[in-house]
């Protein structure tokens, strides 16, 4: 017997007619009228073909075509993180916060541990941004009023601009003309 695509419809002189819902290495899954749910040899002669089951094209996606929208939806639900490098000059450095009360002690904490709760803080806004923009119960006029805050938070988070590498990764808030 030939090998069955999944969708071809059968016979079976004990369980009737049926429809291949899976190709295993040695067996067909098959779905009968009469019998339910089946596993048949492939080397089992009972069987005849009643209509071929539509072919099997390949999808024509490539490697790079599967990459890309995988990218996209990880990245639309804030499963990627985007590796955002700690400007050259902070790198092995400390940041020390001093109390006014010389009685207490200085906090010291390693500046990139700090730099990446700020990374971290930045991808969250980036992740209610898309959320408040794709929520169905917000009106349009509810979006603009929350996106004009989360812009002033941003604005708020300039000052932490001096710790990033590259300019296209800085907090940008409210721009003036």
């Amino acid at each position: 017997m030939e090998d069955l695509k999944v969708g071809t419809r059968v016979d079976h002189p004990r369980y009737g007619q049926g429809i291949v819902s899976k190709d295993n290495l040695t067996a067909y899954e098959i779905f009968f009228e009469r019998g339910g749910k089946m596993e048949i040899t492939k080397r089992n002669t009972d069987l005849s073909v009643l209509e071929e089951g539509p072919s099997t094209t390949k999808m024509g996606l490539s490697v790079k075509d599967i990459e890309r929208v995988m990218t996209y939806v990880l990245d639309q639900y804030g499963a990627l993180s985007e590796i955002v490098p700690l400007g050259e000059k902070w790198q092995g450095g400390t940041l020390i916060m001093k109390p006014a009360n010389p009685s207490l002690q200085p906090k010291e904490i390693p500046i990139e541990t700090f730099f990446h709760k700020i990374v971290m803080l930045r991808d969250r806004l980036r992740v209610l941004e898309q959320n408040i923009n794709s929520n169905g119960a917000l009106s349009d006029e509810e979006k603009i009023n929350l996106q004009q805050y989360i812009t002033r938070v941003y604005g708020s988070l300039t000052t932490f601009n001096v710790l990033f590498s590259e300019k296209d990764h800085y907090f940008v808030g409210v721009k003036t003309k």
